[in-house]
């Protein structure tokens, strides 16, 4: 009997094996299947319609990149196209290789590029080590770089990636561009690329390399990413050459040591206080934050709890920055609080505020800047995308109204007693080290009072003290 159900079982397990998948086509399209039950779908359709079917290889494709499969099923799909479709395969992994979310399928189809030797995806490497990753403790060890090594030479990695910055002046290529300027900054290359701009032979149909070129040459500044880049070129158009003549101005009054060590965001701060205070041009940076550290003498403080990281007071203490602090940091702060003594401001800074309260679909932001009379303006822009009440997303309208603004601002307003969030949090550093402007955040600690928080790139968070926009 015993024997009976033994040989019952095997055979329903033969059976079982060997039965056909009856919708072969949807099983490959449905995420979260049995990788052998896709693989036997696989198979299946293979030998009904031919590998060489269009159908079929469409069906594959998205498999290369879709989130919800295994990299056993992928493998398979990607073998598969790379025996009938070569140039379809390269396209797809040129798009879709920077934007890859899975690690370990990054590693294989890497390690699968490298041991085919496919050239030209070589760009498509590049860019997606571009983004940075926590997943490794060195550059040298991002899948990305070590198919390069194995494709062209350890030595030549790096030379590779210039090359490209340099020559793919394509229009089309230019975001691929930001992503190398961006990748060699982090590599350890500025210096190469303020050579590149100082002295390179730059074709003059280069409008990329011009723009950046007449940046460094004519107000002594070069961008260190893609947001940077964007920034610089906007100000290099003919509708800004009145800003760009009088940041020129400016700068021409400063030292060469400050002038060379200022950043991008610090024009529109030297513009203004060229305006306004001209004695802080000349001015040494340690008088400015002495300045600054006699307003905060007796401030009343609050503290981010939450985001950020792990929970320090101190990473938000004027004190434990200081010595980290430049000349456009101090005077940018200066400026802050000379916005918040204007009571046309605070009005305008506590309405748009108790709106945001009001709303719970979002975090409300905009622009501090000066208008064309020189004084201090609040723009507002909401935004269009709401995803919760602790998020901004900042639109393109109000990075357009940034370029020669003071500073990028949002409320923490999900309530008015709200001093736990007083700070930036995670998202908010993001963003900053991707922008590199100055930053404000402005907490309600109740229906009257606002904690200010001064921030930049480089996890730099000045707590300025609380204020009462109610007067």
């Amino acid at each position: 009997m015993k024997v009976l159900i033994l040989v019952s079982a095997l055979l329903l397990i033969v059976s079982c094996g060997s039965q056909r998948v009856s919708n072969p086509r949807e099983v490959l399209q449905e995420t979260g299947r049995s990788p052998r039950i896709q693989l036997k779908a696989m198979d299946q359709l293979q030998s009904e319609v031919g590998l060489s079917s269009e159908s079929f290889q469409e069906l594959l494709m998205p498999l290369l990149w879709k989130p919800g499969f295994t990299n056993e099923v992928r493998m398979a799909a990607l073998e598969r196209l790379w025996a009938v479709d070569r140039n379809g395969v390269i396209r797809t992994l040129r798009q879709h290789l920077p934007r890859l979310n899975n690690w370990t399928w990054l590693v294989e189809v890497c390690q699968w590029i490298s041991d085919n030797d496919i050239s030209e995806l070589k760009e498509a490497l590049i860019s997606s080590w571009a983004s940075p990753t926590m997943m490794v403790q060195q550059e040298q060890e991002r899948p990305e770089y070590l198919a390069l090594v194995e494709m062209i030479g350890k030595d030549e990695v790096v030379n590779h990636v210039f090359a490209t910055l340099v020559y793919s002046s394509k229009s089309w290529q230019q975001s691929y561009r930001s992503r190398c300027l961006e990748l060699l900054h982090r590599i350890g290359e500025r210096e190469r690329i303020i050579e590149l701009l100082q002295h390179a032979n730059i074709s003059e149909e280069d409008a990329y390399l011009q723009d950046l070129r007449k940046s460094l040459l004519e107000l002594g500044i070069a961008p260190h990413t893609r947001e940077e880049v964007i920034w610089i070129r906007k100000l290099a158009s003919p509708e800004y050459q009145s800003f760009w003549d009088e940041a020129k101005i400016a700068l021409s009054n400063m030292s060469d040591e400050r002038k060379y060590s200022l950043e991008l965001r610090d024009l529109p701060i030297a513009v203004s206080v060229q305006r306004h205070a001209p004695e802080y041009m000349a001015m040494e940076t340690s008088d400015v934050l002495q300045r600054i550290a006699t307003k905060l003498n007796g401030a009343k403080h609050y503290y981010e709890t939450e985001g950020g990281g792990t929970f320090n007071e101190r990473n938000e203490q004027f004190r434990t920055h200081r010595n980290n602090l430049t000349w456009g940091d101090a005077v940018a702060i200066q400026m802050m609080y000379k916005a918040l003594a204007v009571p046309e401001v605070r009005e305008h800074l506590l309405a748009y505020g108790v709106r945001d309260v009001q709303d719970k679909t979002t975090e409300y932001g905009g622009i501090i800047a000066l208008d064309k009379k020189g004084r201090f303006e609040i723009l507002e822009f909401e935004p269009k995308i709401r995803h919760h009440d602790r998020r901004f997303n900042a639109s393109q309208q109000m990075f357009d109204a940034g370029y020669t603004a003071l500073f990028h601002f949002h409320y923490h307003a999900q309530k008015f007693r709200n001093g736990d969030h007083a700070g930036p949090g995670l998202g908010d550093k993001n963003y900053a080290d991707s922008t590199r402007a100055n930053c404000i955040v402005l907490t309600f600690v109740d229906e009257h009072h606002v904690n200010v928080d001064f921030y930049r790139h480089g996890n730099i968070v000045v707590d300025l003290g609380t204020f009462d926009l109610s007067k």
